[in-house]
């Protein structure tokens, strides 16, 4: 029996992928012959993948190339205020719906990213894992969609909130809040535990770009 091969990823989802795990960053010139080369795709579907991107503001122009957007801070506290309301609404329905299947992968893993705490980068994947789970276990396909959205633009960030001392520490302890209460079924308080772990990320970003301002 012929085993099946996974499904190829298509040129958005590629260059997606790359912005979001940091390949590209904010305001790296992307080409469409360099892309091309790069993934393996030819050229028309990568012009096609960058409009899209474009379109959907990820990334922006200067002169005649396109580059990664980055966010200035009216568009971050905007991205900010319409994310802490979807998380805790995600954890609110996690509550209500996850299996316990879901909350048993959930206390997993903020056990396996407690290994984790001294590396940003790595802790920062585990940490978009984590959330995706809860959005999953909200068990409503059109707010999965939003938070979707909403993740994607985050990637437009140069730096994570997981980067600052101590912070990791602190997110997993949140981390485990929520989930304690999403295990309890209490809908308001795992509400609340995202809610206020969502806050304390753009407090502790707004001093790191603070401190990154004053260096420049």
């Amino acid at each position: 029996m012929t085993q099946a091969r996974p499904p190829q990823k298509d040129a958005y989802t590629l260059i997606l992928d790359a912005i979001d795990t940091g390949l590209y960053r904010p305001g790296d010139r992307l080409v469409e012959s360099e892309l091309a080369d790069r993934f393996g795709v030819s050229r028309t579907p990568i012009r096609e993948a960058l409009q899209r991107l474009e379109t959907q503001s990820l990334l922006a122009r200067d002169g005649r190339s396109l580059i990664v957007a980055s966010l200035d801070h009216n568009q971050m506290a905007e991205l900010y205020a319409v994310r802490t309301e979807l998380e805790g609404l995600a954890a609110r329905l996690a509550a209500r719906h996850a299996t316990e299947e879901e909350v048993e992968v959930l206390r997993s893993m903020v056990e396996e990213d407690s290994a984790m705490i001294d590396n940003p980068s790595v802790l920062a994947r585990a940490n978009r894992r984590f959330h995706k789970m809860i959005h999953l276990a909200s068990h409503n396909r059109y707010l999965v969609q939003q938070l979707d959205l909403v993740h994607r633009s985050m990637a437009l960030m140069a730096t994570t909130s997981l980067a600052a001392d101590g912070r990791g520490e602190i997110a997993l302890g949140e981390h485990k809040a929520i989930v304690d209460a999403i295990a309890r079924r209490d809908e308001d308080a795992a509400y609340k535990a995202l809610r206020d772990h969502i806050s304390v990320a753009f407090v502790t970003r707004l001093k790191l770009d603070a401190q990154s301002q004053l260096k420049v």
